[in-house]
C-alpha cells in the first residue's frame, strides 16, 4: 500500500549563515558617516560569524534553557549561585571579547569608539539578547567606577577594562575579567526610587569610599551573580549609591540571599532575582544624598542601549521576514512581487532606515563629552529614542510575523523569542511615560536645549514642505509644554531628528518618503515601486 500522504514543497528555509553586518547597508553607512569606519573590517567579520547557524544556535539554546537559582550547598550551608545554559557562557564570552562592555573607555580618544561599540550591540542584539543585560550595566557603571571606585577596589579597574570573560565565584581582583550589575527597584517604589527603604549605616565614618552596613530589599536585582552592584540606599544624609560586591575583599560571600529568580514572559536567558540585605556592606560612592545624580548618569548609558536594541531586534525580525518573503510561493508568485507585500516590507525597511541614521548620529554624540552641545543632544534624544524604539517594536515583530503566518507563531521560528524580548526595553530603565517626562523636563530646564533643538532642526529646514510644517507644529507644542501632550511630543522630536538625518544624508526620495511615513497626519502615501526596490535591496546589503 502507499502510505505517502503529501510531499514538503514551497516551505522557505530559515534565516542562517548571513552577515548582518554586509546585509544591512544603512548601518554600514552610518557606521561611516559616523567616523567609525576604522572598525568596518572588525563589523564584517563580527556580522559573519554572528549570522552563522552555530551562533544563532547558541541563543535559541540560552533560552530554552533558562538559568536555575542553586539555593544550597550539598552540606546545607547556603549558596545563593545560579547555574547557566554552557550557551550563555559562549555568548557572553564573545561579548566581552569583543569589548562591548567597555570599547568607548578602553578608546576614549578615539573618535568613532561610541559608534563602534553601537553597531556591535546592534549585531550581537540579533541573535541573542538577554547577555546584554549585564554587558550594559557594566558599560554604564565604567565610567562612574572610573571616577568613585573606593581605594580599596582599586585593583578592580584592570579586570573591568579587560577582554576576558570570567565567571568564576571569586574577589574581584583575583579575576581575570568583571561585570556589574544594579539594584534599584523596590516593591512600593519602581521608578520612584525617592521611595526606597533600604537603610544604609555607616560602619567607620560616613563619606566617600567608605563602608556601610546595608538592611532591606530590591524587587529587581539585575544579574545577581554579577561580580558587584550598584544600588540606592537611604544613608543619613539621603537616597545614595552604593559599591555592592558580591565576594568581600577577605573572601567571604556578602550578606546578600537570592530570594527567587523573576519568571519573566522574555529574556528567559537571563537571571533577574529578589535579594534581601542582612547588613549587606557596601561602599559609598560620592557624596551622601548623591544617589539619583549617579544613576542618571548611568541610566543614560543603559537607556540608549534599550533603544539600540529593540531596533537590532526589529532588524532581526525584518530579516527573517524579508527572506521568508523572497521564497515563498502565493497565488501564482513570490510574496515579495506581490504588491501589497512590498509596500508593507517597504515600510518596514523605511522605519529602520531612519531608527538607524539618528541611532547612530546620537552614538557619535554620546562619545562627544567635552562638547556641551552634543551633550545637550544626547540628553533630550536618549530618552526619546528609547521610548519611540521600544514602542515601535512590537507591532514591527507582530507584522513580521504575518509575513510568515502560522510558522512564525511557532516556537520554531525566530519570531515568538524576538516578540517575547520586546516589551522588556520599553519598561527597563523607565517606561514610556517616564521617558516623555524626561523629555519634556530636559527641555525645560536645560538653560540651551530648546535653542539647540531648533537650530540643529533649522538647518535642514527647506528641503521638504511635510517637515518644516511638523517643525512649527512641534515649536508651539514646545512652548504649550503641557505634560499630558508629552508622549506626542517625545515621538515627534524622534521623527523630526532622523528626518534631518535624512534630509542631510540620504537620497531625497528616501528623505521625502521618512517625512510622509512619520510626519504626516494621514500617513498612508504609497512607497512607489522604484523607491520600494530600493529600500528592499539596501535591506540585502552587499553580501
Amino acid at each position: 500500500m502507499n502510505w505517502e500522504t503529501h510531499r514538503v514543497f514551497n516551505q522557505p528555509k530559515p534565516l542562517s549563515n548571513s552577515n548582518l553586518f554586509l546585509s544591512d547597508t544603512a548601518l554600514r553607512e552610518a557606521v561611516t558617516r559616523q567616523h567609525a569606519a576604522w572598525d568596518l573590517d572588525v563589523l564584517a567579520s563580527l556580522g559573519q560569524q554572528l549570522g552563522s547557524a552555530e551562533s544563532l544556535e547558541l541563543g535559541r539554546l540560552a533560552n530554552a534553557n533558562p538559568p536555575d537559582l542553586l539555593r544550597f550547598e550539598p552540606t546545607g550551608e547556603p549558596l545563593d549561585d545560579v547555574r547557566f545554559h554552557p550557551a550563555w557562557h559562549l555568548l557572553m564570552q564573545g561579548l566581552v571579547a569583543n569589548r562591548v562592555h567597555n570599547l568607548p573607555w578602553e578608546e576614549e580618544a578615539r573618535l568613532g569608539s561610541s559608534v563602534a561599540r553601537a553597531a556591535r550591540f546592534v549585531l550581537h542584539a540579533q541573535v541573542e539578547a538577554g547577555t546584554l543585560c549585564p554587558i550594559t550595566m557594566t558599560h554604564g557603571a565604567i565610567p562612574l567606577l572610573k571616577q568613585s571606585l573606593p581605594r580599596a577596589f582599586e585593583a578592580w579597574l584592570g579586570p573591568l577594562m579587560s577582554d576576558r570573560y570570567d565567571p568564576h565565584l571569586l574577589p574581584g581582583d583575583k579575576k581575570r575579567g568583571l561585570l556589574i550589575g544594579m539594584g534599584m527597584t523596590e516593591k512600593q517604589g519602581g521608578s520612584d526610587v525617592l521611595s526606597n527603604t533600604t537603610t544604609a549605616r555607616a560602619m567607620e565614618g560616613r563619606g566617600p569610599g567608605k563602608a556601610y552596613r546595608l538592611v532591606g530589599h530590591k524587587w529587581f536585582f539585575s544579574v545577581p551573580q554579577s561580580d558587584a552592584h550598584l544600588v540606592l540606599a537611604q544613608a543619613e544624609g539621603g537616597l545614595s549609591c552604593f559599591f555592592l560586591p558580591r565576594v568581600l575583599p577577605n573572601g567571604e560571600r556578602n550578606h546578600v540571599r537570592i530570594q527567587r529568580l523573576k519568571d519573566k514572559l522574555g529574556n528567559r536567558s537571563n537571571a533577574s532575582s529578589e535579594v534581601e540585605f542582612f547588613d549587606a556592606v557596601g561602599w559609598l560612592l560620592g557624596e551622601e544624598g548623591e544617589g539619583v545624580r549617579h544613576i542618571l548618569k548611568m541610566g543614560s548609558h543603559t537607556r540608549f542601549d534599550c533603544a539600540l536594541g529593540s531596533h537590532a531586534m526589529m532588524r532581526r525580525a525584518f530579516s527573517v521576514a524579508l527572506y521568508h518573503a523572497f521564497q515563498r510561493q502565493a497565488f501564482g508568485k513570490p510574496l515579495i512581487e506581490q504588491p501589497l507585500m512590498r509596500q508593507v516590507l517597504s515600510r518596514m525597511a523605511l522605519r529602520l532606515e531612519g531608527q538607524t541614521a539618528l541611532l547612530f548620529r546620537l552614538a557619535h554624540a554620546r562619545g562627544r563629552e567635552g562638547d556641551a552641545a552634543e551633550q545637550v543632544f544626547c540628553r533630550v534624544l536618549t530618552p526619546a529614542a528609547k521610548f519611540e524604539v521600544c514602542r515601535q517594536g512590537m507591532p514591527f515583530v507582530a507584522e513580521a510575523m504575518e509575513v510568515l503566518g502560522g510558522i512564525g507563531y511557532c516556537e520554531e521560528s525566530e519570531l515568538p523569542r524576538l516578540y517575547r524580548e520586546m516589551p522588556v526595553n520599553s519598561i527597563w530603565e523607565g517606561s514610556g511615560n517616564v521617558m516623555c517626562l524626561d523629555v519634556l523636563r530636559s527641555l525645560k530646564k536645560l538653560p540651551s536645549a530648546v535653542d539647540e533643538v531648533h537650530r540643529r532642526l533649522h538647518q535642514v529646514r527647506g528641503q521638504n514642505r511635510l517637515f518644516d510644517r511638523a517643525v512649527r507644529q512641534f515649536s508651539q507644542r514646545l512652548r504649550r509644554g503641557e505634560e499630558a501632550q508629552a508622549r506626542t511630543l517625545a515621538s515627534q522630536l524622534f521623527n523630526l531628528f532622523a528626518a534631518a538625518e535624512m534630509l542631510e544624508f540620504c537620497s531625497p526620495p528616501l528623505a521625502d518618503a521618512w517625512c510622509r511615513l512619520t510626519l504626516d497626519a494621514r500617513g498612508d502615501s504609497l512607497i512607489d515601486e522604484r523607491l520600494g526596490q530600493q529600500l528592499l535591496e539596501r535591506a540585502i546589503g552587499a553580501q
